[in-house]
């Protein structure tokens, strides 16, 4: 994991000089107390990562871009994406964090039939872009997940048709070993989308729908999960079926 680690907008190549602000520029000369000479790494628009030597630190941290590390383009051929139903609370700031750690190359929050909140303002989604950013640099990532604004779930719905596979996590699902279930739907690459209900669960209908469009109904287990578990647990369970 790399606490030096900070993406920046653009393309980039050896010799620029770049300009981090923000949070990540009170990060570098705060926290980290990082001086001129230093070292950082930076990861750009087309997650290249980058060494790169502090030049000025303060409001503002101008650094010079080394040279690229080694590991760019090694990317992973499975793209696994999160459509979560918005939980009530603070909740989707764990799942955000969490499946952003996990691997997950993008989230869309939705509102179904019995989400309990549906009050995810632009305050809201900006925290959790800050969180995806935040995590992403913590684990090491070379990409930030894209997180999209809350959509309706007849609209997240109309987006099945762009994914390799789509999961449907249902508790009422048959009770097929969730192992199984996986090595039968999931691709050998592509795109995937996860999708995970809210507190009250998926309706009936909701399911219905879902099959409809194409997606595969899946079990979770006999225990019910909490909204803000699933995701976390079924993420892992793919990327150790992937790996």
């Amino acid at each position: 994991m790399s606490a030096r680690r900070f993406f920046i907008e653009g393309t980039q190549e050896a010799g620029r000089i770049v300009e981090i602000d923000g949070s990540d520029a009170r990060k570098i000369a705060r926290v980290l107390r990082l001086r001129p000479g230093d070292r950082v790494e930076i990861v750009d628009s087309a997650a290249t990562t980058f060494s790169a030597s502090i030049e000025d630190v303060g409001r503002v941290v101008r650094a010079r871009i080394v040279e690229p590390l080694a590991g760019n383009g090694a990317g992973e051929t499975l793209g696994v994406e999160v459509a979560q139903a918005v939980p009530k609370g603070r909740r989707m700031d764990f799942v955000v964090e969490k499946c952003t750690e996990l691997g997950a190359r993008a989230l869309l929050p939705f509102y179904c039939e019995r989400s309990v909140g549906r009050d995810a303002g632009a305050q809201k989604v900006a925290r959790w872009r800050r969180l995806a950013r935040s995590a992403a640099a913590q684990c090491s990532r070379r990409d930030v997940p894209e997180v999209s604004d809350p959509l309706e779930l007849d609209a997240l719905f109309e987006r099945f048709a762009q994914y390799d596979a789509v999961l449907f996590a249902w508790e009422l699902a048959e009770p097929v070993a969730l192992h199984d279930r996986l090595r039968a739907s999931l691709p050998a690459a592509g795109r995937v989308l996860v999708v995970i209900g809210p507190e009250g669960g998926f309706t009936h209908a909701e399911a219905e729908s879902a099959v409809a469009r194409g997606a595969v109904l899946v079990s979770l287990g006999p225990r019910v999960l909490r909204t803000d578990t699933a995701a976390v647990a079924l993420l892992a369970v793919i990327g150790a079926l992937a790996s």
